[in-house]
C-alpha cells in the first residue's frame, strides 16, 4: 500500500523535489505551514509514515526507507532533498543508507538514530510513557510528550495540534497491533553507515532537547563526511512546529545552497 501524502509545486513549473518526514509523535500535518512556504519555490511531498495519520501499519514487515523509495517512484521523482524530524530523521538516514542514489541532500531536525545507547534521560522519559499506557492513561501519556518535546515558543494551537496527532497514532498503532497476527507488523531494521553518507548533510540540534537527541545530532555531524552541524538555542525537540516561520528560512536558505546558508 502506498504512503498516504501529499505532493504541492510551483505552478506551471517543473521543481525540485523536497520530501518532509514527520516525527514520531506528529503525522504530515506537522508541516503544514512549512511546506506552503516550500512549495513556491521546491515540489514538496509530505508523506505519513506506517501508523501515522492516514497510512495504517501493514499486516507483514516493512522498512520505511523502502515506504519513501516506493513513493517516490509512483511520483515519477528521481532524487529528491529529504527533511526529517526526529523519527523522520531517523528514516531519513536509513533512506540515504538503502537507496542512495534518491537522495541529493539531507536536513535533519534532531534526529533519531538506531544503535545509540539512550541517555538517563531519555531512559526516564522512556520509562513513564511505558507506565503511562500499560495503565491505559492515554491523555497522561499525550499531556508528557507535549511537556517533552516542545519548548516555551511553541503556541497553544501547537501543543493542541500537537496532541491530537499524537492521540491519533495511538489509536492507529493499537489498533492495528490488536487486529494483526503475531508476525506483524514489524519494521524491518535498517544498518547505517555514517561514514557512506556523502551528500550534503545539515544537522540541527535544540539546545533544551533531551542529552540523548543532542548526542546523536553530534554523532551524525562528526562522522558523516557531508555534514555540518547547527544547534538552535531557542529550540527543544520539534523546531519546526515550536517555530516554523525560523525553520522555513534554515530550509530555504539551505535547500537553495545560499552562501550565507545555516545561521540560526
Amino acid at each position: 500500500m502506498l504512503l498516504a501524502h501529499d505532493d504541492a509545486r510551483p505552478a506551471g513549473e517543473a521543481a525540485p523535489a523536497v520530501v518532509l518526514l514527520h516525527a514520531g509523535v506528529a503525522d504530515r500535518r506537522m508541516w503544514e505551514h512549512i511546506a506552503g512556504h516550500l512549495a513556491h519555490t521546491f515540489r514538496v511531498v509530505r508523506p505519513d509514515l506506517r501508523g501515522f495519520g492516514d497510512t495504517p501499519l501493514p499486516p507483514q514487515e516493512y522498512a520505511d526507507a523502502d515506504d519513501v523509495a516506493a513513493l517516490l517512484d509512483h511520483l515519477g521523482i528521481a532524487e529528491a532533498a529529504v527533511v526529517g524530524s526526529s523519527f523522520g530523521g531517523r528514516v531519513a538516514l536509513e533512506l540515504a543508507a538503502r537507496h542512495p542514489a534518491r537522495v541529493r541532500q539531507l536536513v535533519l531536525l534532531n534526529p533519531g538514530l538506531r544503535g545509540v545507547e539512550p541517555t538517563q534521560d531519555a531512559q526516564a522519559f522512556d520509562a513513564a510513557e511505558s507506565a503511562l499506557l500499560e495503565a491505559g492513561d492515554i491523555e497522561g501519556a499525550v499531556r508528557l510528550n507535549i511537556a517533552t518535546w516542545l519548548g516555551p515558543d511553541a503556541a497553544l494551537s501547537t501543543r493542541e495540534a500537537l496532541a491530537a496527532m499524537l492521540r491519533h497514532a495511538l489509536e492507529v498503532q493499537a489498533e492495528a497491533e490488536g487486529a494483526l497476527s503475531e508476525h506483524g507488523p514489524r519494521q524491518v531494521l535498517v544498518d547505517v553507515d555514517l561514514m557512506r553518507i556523502v551528500v550534503p548533510t545539515l544537522v540541527v540540534s535544540g539546545a533544551h532537547d533531551l542529552d540523548h537527541y543532542r548526542q546523536v545530532a553530534a554523532r551524525v555531524a562528526a562522522s558523516a563526511p557531508g555534514a555540518e552541524h547547527t544547534e538552535l538555542a531557542w529550540a527543544a525537540h520539534l523546531p519546526a512546529l515550536e517555530r516554523p516561520d525560523a525553520v522555513v528560512s534554515l530550509l530555504l536558505d539551505t535547500l537553495r545552497d545560499d552562501p550565507g546558508v545555516h545561521a540560526p
